[in-house]
């Protein structure tokens, strides 16, 4: 059952991307002293809102994205509604240079682009730069992906799925993407080369389906902390508690938050011993043979990396790296959906999936947890409107573009040709929002394998 806090989570992070995605087209057009009639934070019939001015700032009923209203500009009519007809002509969208019109819709995904950037820029300003492990091998599970690969403690992965000195943010992605796909990479052991292949183990937790690596890197004795307990769990009924740092398990020492889960899941169906601190103590914990679906005892387990002071120059570069490998594993997911690697189904999340997603997160990190998916909704959000697809900005873009291109051999396109482009473009995307929707709900009441959203559905 939906949780208060997710719900607001949802309507909070999904409607602050869209806001600042439209406030970046409005504040351009005013900026070019371009009428703006409507600034809307949904689409369709008009739920609430007030007038300033000479613009509507509304919120309509359909909740999957935004639009801003420039006066004169009909080309989205059929989403935004018909425009007034005594606008000045000096502002009028449509009579604006070209390279006007450009900027105003660009604007939109570049303002989403630079809330993903500020979020991490700001955060390491304030708190540090976490400080990752290197890829040297800690820990392998046995009988694990790893395991079968060749993989030992002690090697250190010099080249991973075809990229040099990789960094475990890196390779623990390209395993997460690809469940049961053998991966090449290239580890060093005893001052020589070996070329291994990997095969990431797939693991379905919530209907969801990632690839696991079974192995760990070596974290430096870096603080094992539970974040989460499930209520009603084994965790819970064992006594395990949010807060708690792991210290051992089953008598072995732990050195990281996958080497418990790895445990956990190769001793499925028997009691654990773990050793934990709490509140400077050492507890003993014993649970019994029982678990949830998949194995799992009931928690969420992190590792406590140690955060970095961070100047201008390495807050920035911290964010600027947080943001592209973003963008790389969005790609290489859709690579993977075009490849035939991979459905569109377990790709794309429309409102239902962002919302399972949103109030995890929150209700397991609190305000860390909200600005993360912030960040990551933005830029999704972002990247995906400049695609070149009618009633979409990159749509807009293009056909700005073209017309650019035909005026300098005396050519343009025609009203109707541009209504009709329109038109796709709009049936292209109320096709994809009722594809995410039924999607999102066939995930919720027939889960099968999936993984976490890579790409989201867009605001114009």
């Amino acid at each position: 059952m939906p949780s208060l806090i997710g719900v607001l989570a949802f309507i909070l992070i999904l409607g602050a991307a869209v806001i600042l995605h439209e406030f970046g087209h409005f504040i351009v057009a005013k900026l070019l002293k371009i009428r703006v009639e409507t600034f809307s934070v949904g689409f369709g019939p008009r739920l609430l809102g007030k007038r300033w001015g000479q613009t509507d700032y509304r919120l309509s009923a359909i909740p999957l994205g935004g639009y801003v209203k420039l006066g004169g500009d009909e080309s989205n009519a059929p989403l935004e509604g018909a425009g007034a007809s005594d606008i000045p002509p000096e502002e009028m969208f449509n009579l604006r240079p070209r390279y006007q019109r450009i900027l105003v819709a660009l604007a939109g995904p570049v303002m989403n682009v630079l809330t993903a950037f500020t979020i991490p820029f700001v955060a390491a300003l304030m708190f540090g730069v976490p400080n990752t492990p290197a890829p040297v091998v800690s820990f392998v599970v046995k009988q694990g992906a790893a395991e079968v690969a060749g993989l030992r403690a002690g090697d250190r992965i010099v080249q991973f799925n075809g990229v040099e000195n990789p960094k475990w943010d890196s390779i623990y992605g390209d395993g997460l993407l690809s469940p049961d796909q053998e991966l090449p990479l290239v580890i060093e052991r005893n001052g020589q080369r070996l070329a291994l292949n990997i095969k990431p183990t797939p693991r379905t937790e919530n209907g969801e389906t990632a690839g696991t690596l079974d192995f760990v890197p070596d974290n430096g004795g870096v603080p094992i902390v539970i974040h989460e307990v499930t209520r009603d769990s084994p965790a819970a009924a064992a006594g395990l508690q949010a807060g708690d740092r792991v210290v051992a398990l089953g008598g072995q020492q732990v050195r990281s938050a996958a080497q418990v889960t790895g445990y956990i899941r190769e001793h499925n169906n028997q009691p654990l011993q773990l050793t934990v601190e709490r509140g400077g103590k050492t507890v003993e914990i014993n649970t019994d043979s029982r678990r949830l679906a998949n194995g799992v005892l009931g928690i969420s387990i992190g590792d406590e990396f140690p955060l970095q002071k961070a100047g201008i120059g390495g807050a920035a570069s911290y964010a600027y790296r947080s943001n592209v490998e973003i963008i790389k594993l969005t790609g290489k997911a859709l690579g993977q959906v075009f490849s035939g690697k991979r459905s569109v189904r377990n790709t794309l999340s429309g409102p239902i999936g962002i919302y399972k997603v949103a109030s995890t997160q929150v209700e397991r990190l609190g305000w860390d947890g909200f600005f993360q998916m912030l960040g990551f909704l933005s830029l999704n959000l972002g990247v995906f409107n400049l695609l070149p697809i009618p009633v979409l900005d990159g749509g807009a873009i293009f056909l700005l573009l073209i017309e650019g291109a035909l005026a300098v051999i005396g050519l343009s396109l025609s009203t109707p040709i541009r209504e009709r482009i329109q038109q796709v473009g709009f049936v292209m995307v109320i096709l994809l929002m009722v594809f995410v929707i039924s999607n999102d709900l066939l995930k919720t009441f027939s889960p099968e394998p999936d993984s976490k959203p890579a790409a989201t559905t867009p605001a114009k």
